[in-house]
Protein backbone atom coordinates (compact mmCIF):
# COMPACT_ATOMS: atom_id res chain seq x y z
CA UNK A 1 0.00 0.00 0.00
CA UNK A 2 3.45 2.36 -0.37
CA UNK A 3 2.27 5.69 -1.71
CA UNK A 4 -1.25 4.75 -1.91
CA UNK A 5 -3.47 7.40 -0.20
CA UNK A 6 -6.48 7.39 2.25
CA UNK A 7 -9.15 9.86 3.74
CA UNK A 8 -10.21 8.69 7.10
CA UNK A 9 -13.30 10.62 8.58
CA UNK A 10 -14.03 10.38 12.40
CA UNK A 11 -10.43 9.95 13.56
CA UNK A 12 -10.17 11.87 16.20
CA UNK A 13 -10.52 9.07 18.75
CA UNK A 14 -11.21 5.11 18.93
CA UNK A 15 -11.90 3.11 15.77
CA UNK A 16 -10.88 5.97 13.42
CA UNK A 17 -7.84 7.33 15.42
CA UNK A 18 -6.61 3.48 15.31
CA UNK A 19 -7.73 2.72 11.69
CA UNK A 20 -5.70 5.87 10.53
CA UNK A 21 -3.08 5.34 12.19
CA UNK A 22 -2.57 1.37 11.10
CA UNK A 23 -2.86 2.27 7.59
CA UNK A 24 -0.36 4.87 7.99
CA UNK A 25 1.88 1.88 9.80
CA UNK A 26 1.65 0.15 6.49
CA UNK A 27 3.00 2.90 4.76
CA UNK A 28 -0.39 4.15 3.29
CA UNK A 29 -0.20 8.56 3.48
CA UNK A 30 -3.22 9.21 5.82
CA UNK A 31 -5.37 12.25 5.55
CA UNK A 32 -7.42 12.26 9.22
CA UNK A 33 -10.59 13.93 9.12
CA UNK A 34 -12.91 14.69 11.98
CA UNK A 35 -14.31 18.48 13.78
CA UNK A 36 -11.64 17.94 17.13
CA UNK A 37 -9.18 19.07 15.13
CA UNK A 38 -6.92 19.82 18.10
CA UNK A 39 -6.46 15.59 18.44
CA UNK A 40 -5.60 15.31 14.47
CA UNK A 41 -2.76 17.65 15.09
CA UNK A 42 -1.16 15.32 18.29
CA UNK A 43 -2.05 12.05 15.82
CA UNK A 44 -0.20 13.90 13.08
CA UNK A 45 2.43 14.48 15.31
CA UNK A 46 3.21 10.78 16.49
CA UNK A 47 3.17 9.79 13.15
CA UNK A 48 6.26 11.36 12.05
CA UNK A 49 4.45 12.78 8.97
CA UNK A 50 2.18 9.36 7.58
CA UNK A 51 -0.79 11.48 8.80
CA UNK A 52 -1.70 14.40 8.26
CA UNK A 53 -4.62 16.51 10.31
CA UNK A 54 -7.96 17.97 8.30
CA UNK A 55 -10.67 19.94 10.23
CA UNK A 56 -14.01 18.25 8.85
CA UNK A 57 -17.37 17.93 9.92
CA UNK A 58 -19.25 14.77 7.15
CA UNK A 59 -22.78 16.48 7.68
CA UNK A 60 -21.39 19.80 5.64
CA UNK A 61 -21.66 18.30 2.22
CA UNK A 62 -19.57 20.96 0.56
CA UNK A 63 -16.68 20.81 3.37
CA UNK A 64 -16.67 17.06 2.67
CA UNK A 65 -16.45 17.59 -1.41
CA UNK A 66 -13.96 20.23 -0.82
CA UNK A 67 -11.67 17.82 1.31
CA UNK A 68 -11.76 14.84 -0.83
CA UNK A 69 -11.02 17.19 -3.95
CA UNK A 70 -8.16 18.90 -1.81
CA UNK A 71 -6.53 15.28 -1.31
CA UNK A 72 -6.64 14.88 -5.08
CA UNK A 73 -5.20 18.12 -5.96
CA UNK A 74 -2.40 18.08 -3.12
CA UNK A 75 -1.73 13.83 -3.87
CA UNK A 76 -2.49 13.50 -6.98
CA UNK A 77 -4.65 10.41 -6.20
CA UNK A 78 -7.42 9.07 -3.40
CA UNK A 79 -7.16 5.49 -3.38
CA UNK A 80 -9.12 4.78 0.02
CA UNK A 81 -12.18 6.56 1.96
CA UNK A 82 -12.94 4.90 5.26
CA UNK A 83 -16.29 6.83 5.88
CA UNK A 84 -15.97 6.13 9.70
CA UNK A 85 -17.59 9.13 10.92
CA UNK A 86 -20.44 8.20 13.24
CA UNK A 87 -22.39 9.48 16.75
CA UNK A 88 -24.56 7.09 19.33
CA UNK A 89 -26.78 8.92 21.47
CA UNK A 90 -28.84 6.01 22.11
CA UNK A 91 -32.55 5.89 23.66
CA UNK A 92 -35.54 4.17 23.60
CA UNK A 93 -38.20 5.84 21.65
CA UNK A 94 -40.65 6.75 23.97
CA UNK A 95 -37.65 9.37 25.09
CA UNK A 96 -38.83 11.19 22.41
CA UNK A 97 -35.14 12.58 21.94
CA UNK A 98 -35.58 13.63 18.37
CA UNK A 99 -32.68 16.10 18.20
CA UNK A 100 -30.37 12.95 18.86
CA UNK A 101 -32.19 10.94 16.40
CA UNK A 102 -31.78 13.68 13.92
CA UNK A 103 -28.21 13.89 14.73
CA UNK A 104 -27.21 10.65 14.17
CA UNK A 105 -29.15 10.29 10.90
CA UNK A 106 -27.26 13.34 9.51
CA UNK A 107 -23.70 11.94 10.68
CA UNK A 108 -24.42 8.38 9.94
CA UNK A 109 -26.30 8.18 6.98
CA UNK A 110 -25.72 11.45 5.77
CA UNK A 111 -22.10 11.94 6.48
CA UNK A 112 -21.75 8.56 4.72
CA UNK A 113 -23.55 10.31 1.27
CA UNK A 114 -21.84 13.25 1.21
CA UNK A 115 -18.82 11.09 1.43
CA UNK A 116 -19.67 8.80 -1.32
CA UNK A 117 -20.67 11.78 -3.20
CA UNK A 118 -17.13 13.59 -3.11
CA UNK A 119 -14.78 10.50 -3.69
CA UNK A 120 -16.85 8.60 -6.45
CA UNK A 121 -16.55 11.02 -9.23
CA UNK A 122 -12.77 10.68 -8.51
CA UNK A 123 -13.17 6.84 -8.21
CA UNK A 124 -14.69 6.67 -11.42
CA UNK A 125 -12.37 8.72 -13.54
CA UNK A 126 -9.71 6.64 -12.16
CA UNK A 127 -11.17 3.17 -12.69
CA UNK A 128 -10.08 2.16 -9.55
CA UNK A 129 -10.77 3.08 -5.61
CA UNK A 130 -11.84 1.87 -2.34
CA UNK A 131 -14.83 2.78 -0.22
CA UNK A 132 -14.72 1.33 3.70
CA UNK A 133 -17.96 1.84 5.81
CA UNK A 134 -17.84 1.49 9.16
CA UNK A 135 -21.60 0.25 9.77
CA UNK A 136 -22.29 -1.95 13.13
CA UNK A 137 -23.46 -5.38 14.13
CA UNK A 138 -26.50 -2.85 14.58
CA UNK A 139 -27.08 -3.53 11.25
CA UNK A 140 -27.44 -7.08 11.92
CA UNK A 141 -29.79 -7.31 15.09
CA UNK A 142 -32.01 -4.69 16.69
CA UNK A 143 -31.36 -3.95 20.40
CA UNK A 144 -33.58 -2.00 23.02
CA UNK A 145 -32.34 1.63 23.08
CA UNK A 146 -31.06 1.43 19.56
CA UNK A 147 -33.83 1.15 17.62
CA UNK A 148 -32.62 4.45 15.61
CA UNK A 149 -28.86 3.92 15.79
CA UNK A 150 -29.62 0.65 14.25
CA UNK A 151 -31.77 2.52 11.57
CA UNK A 152 -29.20 4.20 10.69
CA UNK A 153 -26.52 1.64 10.53
CA UNK A 154 -28.81 -0.54 8.72
CA UNK A 155 -28.85 2.11 6.24
CA UNK A 156 -25.03 2.98 6.29
CA UNK A 157 -25.05 -1.13 5.09
CA UNK A 158 -27.43 -0.90 2.73
CA UNK A 159 -26.10 2.11 1.10
CA UNK A 160 -22.82 0.58 0.52
CA UNK A 161 -24.18 -2.76 -0.68
CA UNK A 162 -25.69 -0.92 -3.12
CA UNK A 163 -22.71 0.79 -4.27
CA UNK A 164 -21.08 -2.54 -4.46
CA UNK A 165 -23.21 -3.72 -6.82
CA UNK A 166 -23.49 -0.69 -8.66
CA UNK A 167 -19.99 0.22 -8.92
CA UNK A 168 -17.98 -0.71 -12.19
CA UNK A 169 -14.86 -3.36 -11.84
CA UNK A 170 -12.03 -1.86 -10.25
CA UNK A 171 -13.75 -0.49 -7.61
CA UNK A 172 -13.89 -2.08 -4.00
CA UNK A 173 -16.46 -1.67 -1.78
CA UNK A 174 -16.12 -2.75 2.24
CA UNK A 175 -18.32 -2.69 5.03
CA UNK A 176 -16.68 -3.26 8.60
CA UNK A 177 -19.22 -3.89 10.80
CA UNK A 178 -17.76 -3.95 14.82
CA UNK A 179 -19.39 -5.47 18.19
CA UNK A 180 -18.84 -3.73 21.13
CA UNK A 181 -15.34 -1.47 21.17
CA UNK A 182 -14.03 0.20 23.44
CA UNK A 183 -14.41 4.41 22.63
CA UNK A 184 -16.09 7.29 23.65
CA UNK A 185 -19.29 6.72 21.62
CA UNK A 186 -20.96 5.77 24.51
CA UNK A 187 -20.61 9.21 26.06
CA UNK A 188 -22.93 11.11 23.99
CA UNK A 189 -25.79 8.89 25.53
CA UNK A 190 -27.82 11.61 27.61
CA UNK A 191 -31.00 9.12 27.92
CA UNK A 192 -30.10 7.53 31.78
CA UNK A 193 -31.66 4.27 30.89
CA UNK A 194 -29.77 3.76 28.41
CA UNK A 195 -26.63 5.08 29.46
CA UNK A 196 -27.38 2.08 32.32
CA UNK A 197 -27.94 -0.57 29.60
CA UNK A 198 -24.81 0.62 28.20
CA UNK A 199 -22.82 0.14 30.93
CA UNK A 200 -23.54 -3.45 31.24
CA UNK A 201 -23.77 -4.29 27.45
CA UNK A 202 -20.11 -2.72 27.27
CA UNK A 203 -18.37 -4.72 30.42
CA UNK A 204 -16.66 -7.19 27.14
CA UNK A 205 -15.65 -4.92 24.66
CA UNK A 206 -12.64 -5.11 21.83
CA UNK A 207 -9.64 -3.06 21.35
CA UNK A 208 -10.52 0.02 18.22
CA UNK A 209 -7.42 -1.63 17.12
CA UNK A 210 -9.29 -4.81 15.85
CA UNK A 211 -11.26 -3.04 14.13
CA UNK A 212 -8.59 -1.41 12.49
CA UNK A 213 -6.65 -5.01 11.41
CA UNK A 214 -10.09 -5.50 9.98
CA UNK A 215 -9.88 -2.67 7.80
CA UNK A 216 -6.20 -3.34 7.08
CA UNK A 217 -6.65 -6.83 5.52
CA UNK A 218 -9.70 -5.49 3.52
CA UNK A 219 -7.43 -3.21 1.81
CA UNK A 220 -4.63 -4.63 1.65
CA UNK A 221 -5.73 -7.35 -0.30
CA UNK A 222 -4.86 -7.62 -4.17
CA UNK A 223 -6.64 -5.17 -6.39
CA UNK A 224 -8.98 -8.27 -7.53
CA UNK A 225 -10.34 -9.34 -4.22
CA UNK A 226 -13.20 -7.42 -2.78
CA UNK A 227 -13.65 -8.07 0.86
CA UNK A 228 -17.59 -7.29 1.10
CA UNK A 229 -18.27 -7.22 4.82
CA UNK A 230 -16.33 -8.29 8.32
CA UNK A 231 -18.46 -8.68 11.30
CA UNK A 232 -15.85 -8.22 14.12
CA UNK A 233 -16.90 -8.63 17.93
CA UNK A 234 -15.92 -9.86 21.03
CA UNK A 235 -16.08 -13.45 21.88
CA UNK A 236 -18.51 -12.63 24.49
CA UNK A 237 -21.19 -11.00 22.32
CA UNK A 238 -23.83 -13.22 20.99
Amino acid sequence: MTDSVALVTGASSGIGRAIARRLAADGMRVVAAARRVERLHELAEDSGGAIEPRALDVTDRDAVRSAVDDVVARHGRLDVLVANAGVMPLSRLDAGLVDEWDRMIDVNIRGLLHGIAAALPHFLATGSGHLVTVASIGAHAVSPTAAVYCGTKYAAWAITEGLRLEAPPGIRVTTISPGVVRSELADTISDPHAKAVMTEYRKHAIAPESVAEAVAYAVGQPPDVDVTEIIVRPVQQR
